[in-house]
């Protein structure tokens, strides 16, 4: 079962796993600064940076199969 949705806020997505942020700058999406992490959804931002969302959350839950 995936830990992190296209739903997920930014923040609880980092929350979940750190290494998101290194994921989210590989699409140039530096939202951890952003004032919008807290309340803009994973969907929200990847359509705003036109990040194909599917593809986003299936690389952010790639990281709970990796060794931390």
């Amino acid at each position: 079962m995936p830990k992190i949705n296209k739903d997920m806020s930014f923040i609880q997505a980092i929350q979940a796993h750190p290494k998101a942020v290194e994921v989210l700058s590989r699409y140039d999406m530096g939202c951890v600064g952003c004032m919008g992490a807290a309340g803009e959804t994973i969907e929200q931002g990847a359509i705003a940076h036109g990040v194909d969302v599917d593809e986003l959350v299936r690389e952010l839950n790639a990281l709970f199969k990796k060794k931390k």
